[in-house]
């Protein structure tokens, strides 16, 4: 038995879970979410929880079974308290700067990069003197967020030497040593 699919998903106040012919939609006070979910996994509603549960034991079920119970739980948490990533733009002259749903950025080339975000997401651009620009993005679809993040981070990986480039707020690069070591 999987041990992540076999745990209960506690459902929040204002969160409202719906189960029709295969399709989840959740509904909360950040927006609504609907996953489709295969015909061998069902799902029930049981006192303000939502249990995961799988017809039988083979592979593609027990592989199914966990995963969808994590997406359920993603979309609960989503409409509910939403999900926020943070990249931290580190390099001389590296700028950020957002109109709307557009976000500019200048990552070193010729030309800035001016990146059109879906409507789903919130974006936020926090430049102080001294510190490194963040761009701050927030949705209720974390899978959204995620993509969108890693789509940002490829304009300008960061690299090992000096560090300089597009990466994730805490993330921790494997630095290496230049040719003087």
């Amino acid at each position: 038995m999987s041990r992540i699919g076999k745990s209960p998903i506690s459902v929040p106040e204002g969160v409202t879970v719906t189960v029709d012919n295969n399709v989840i939609t959740v509904k909360g006070k950040l927006g609504e979410l609907s996953q489709e979910i295969t015909s061998n996994i069902t799902v029930k509603q049981e006192e303000g929880q939502v249990v995961v549960e799988r017809a039988g034991d083979s592979k593609e079920e027990r592989a199914k079974h966990g995963l969808y119970r994590s997406l359920i739980n993603n979309m609960i948490i989503g409409v509910s308290a939403g999900f926020t990533k943070e990249l931290e733009l580190v390099g001389v002259g590296y700028r950020a700067s957002n109109q709307g749903q557009k976000l500019d950025l200048a990552l070193g080339f010729s030309h800035n990069i001016v990146f059109e975000l879906a409507p789903e997401i919130k974006v936020e651009t926090i430049s102080e003197k001294g510190k490194n620009p963040i761009v701050k993005l927030t949705s209720h679809d974390k899978q959204l967020v995620g993509h969108v993040a890693a789509k940002i981070r490829s304009f300008r990986k960061p690299e090992p030497y000096k560090g300089k480039g597009v990466k994730f707020v805490g993330e921790q690069l494997r630095r290496k040593a230049g040719k003087s070591a």
